[in-house]
């Protein structure tokens, strides 16, 4: 995609992630944060390939003056995720409207923060109308922190569940605090986040609640 935008002479976005940080020994992290990445650990092929790609977007900056943009991502969620994908919010809301019981790795006291997907969207679309000189890295994310324990209770008593939190064991190197700060992205581009959790999960609960009661869901299990 690089060399292709080489020779078109186009505007290129790196989607990273807030995973180049990997379980930061900084909180609230900064972009000049060069990360805490266990580089043969389980999670480090995801983590090491975001900071490889962005070495090389950093690369042919240097050596092509190719205009580049650079968007570290926190967790995102919203309507139309993937019920399977793995991720803590989809599988929270699944599991809750389901009346299973919802599964919290470690004791629930590690950090995430949540942006919605139409703030995310915004701030991607204002980073990349910033001149030629603004490459990043940026964070882009939701500041406010949770604990994973509280965005498991909240799920459940947004969708009236009967569900149990249970509580298996931490993965290797999972982070145990995540949280961006975003003054760069206010700065540069005058983006923050306008959607609280509250209102984000309520249409994600919506999209998850038609998409359960629906024939979609054997599609997307298939």
């Amino acid at each position: 995609m690089l060399g292709l935008a080489k020779r078109v002479k186009a505007k290129i976005l790196q989607a990273s992630t807030s995973e180049v940080y990997g379980d930061p020994a900084v909180h609230p992290q900064t972009e000049d944060y060069w990360g805490n990445v266990n580089p043969i650990g389980p999670r480090s092929c995801y983590d090491e390939g975001k900071r490889c790609a962005e070495t090389l977007f950093f690369d042919y900056r240097r050596q092509h003056n190719l205009p580049i943009k650079v968007a570290r991502i926190f967790n995102t969620y919203g309507p139309r995720m993937h019920p399977s994908d793995g991720r803590v919010v989809s599988n929270f809301i699944v599991q809750a409207l389901k009346n299973q019981d919802i599964t919290v790795y470690g004791d629930g006291t590690h950090t995430r923060s949540f942006c919605y997907v139409d703030d995310l969207v915004d701030g991607l679309i204002r980073l990349m109308g910033t001149p030629h000189d603004v490459t990043g890295p940026v964070n882009l994310g939701n500041p406010g922190e949770f604990t994973i324990r509280e965005l498991a209770q909240t799920i459940i008593d947004m969708t009236g569940s009967s569900s149990r939190i249970i509580h298996m064991p931490l993965p290797t190197d999972d982070p145990k605090q995540r949280r961006p700060d975003i003054s760069a992205a206010n700065e540069l581009f005058g983006w923050k986040p306008t959607v609280a959790l509250s209102d984000g999960l309520r249409n994600t609960i919506g999209y998850f609640e038609r998409l359960l009661g629906g024939s979609q869901l054997a599609t997307h299990d298939a």
